[in-house]
């Protein structure tokens, strides 16, 4: 029996699940603006507990194996439309809208050119492209969907180096240490950095 134990398994996003209360606009917007195909559908009913209403779940490729999935409940009334969110979830009017946009769904193409394909594709139909932003090693282009969700499409712009990967590490470890104190600051994080570098610095190979 082969041992799994500390190896990576995973391999990729099977499906992301979200739900809809606009099934039309939602087949619309992925399926015959963005072009991905409809893969699979489960008609549900008498599922669950007596209140448990019937739905479908269906599902679109977005490529490499990999779905976004949506759930259709007959019969629920659709969720107050006031304040900030999406069909997911709803904020205060004082949530910032960082806050809100936070949470959302990167797609990734391999050129410029399938960038901005789907640039135009987004900019012909009722969901034009609300924002184009390089930041980092990425160019993304970001809009809403039919459900308020933010759907980014995004290519990079160089390969990741193995530095910035031992980099991330650095910081994530950091954040997971400072994160428990109480009142943490960027401050803190940036402190505790320096630190992890300085005691793990002498166990790296020195590459010329």
């Amino acid at each position: 029996m082969n041992d799994l134990s500390g190896r990576h398994l995973a391999r990729g996003v099977d499906h992301a699940a979200f739900p809809t209360f606009n099934p039309v606009g939602t087949v619309r917007f992925y399926r015959d603006v963005l072009g991905f195909p409809v893969v699979h559908s489960i008609c549900a009913a008498g599922w669950g507990p007596d209140d448990h209403p019937d739905f479908i779940h269906f599902f679109f490729d977005i490529g490499n194996d990999d779905r976004i999935a949506f759930f259709y409940y007959f019969g629920l009334p659709r969720p107050s439309s006031e304040g900030k969110g999406d069909a997911y979830a709803r904020f205060g009017d004082s949530t910032p809208d960082w806050f809100v946009r936070s949470r959302h769904l990167a797609i990734h193409v391999d050129s410029g050119d399938a960038l901005m394909e789907y640039r135009r594709r987004l900019d012909h139909s009722e969901w034009p492209v609300e924002m184009q932003v390089q930041h980092e090693t990425i160019e993304s282009i970001y809009t809403h969907d039919p459900n308020g969700y933010l759907v980014e499409v995004t290519r990079a712009l160089r390969p990741v180096t193995p530095q910035e990967d031992l980099d991330a590490n650095l910081t994530i470890d950091a954040l997971v240490d400072i994160a428990q104190r109480e009142g943490h600051t960027m401050d803190d994080l940036l402190t505790r950095k320096a630190e992890l570098i300085v005691e793990r610095a002498p166990s790296w190979e020195v590459r010329v």
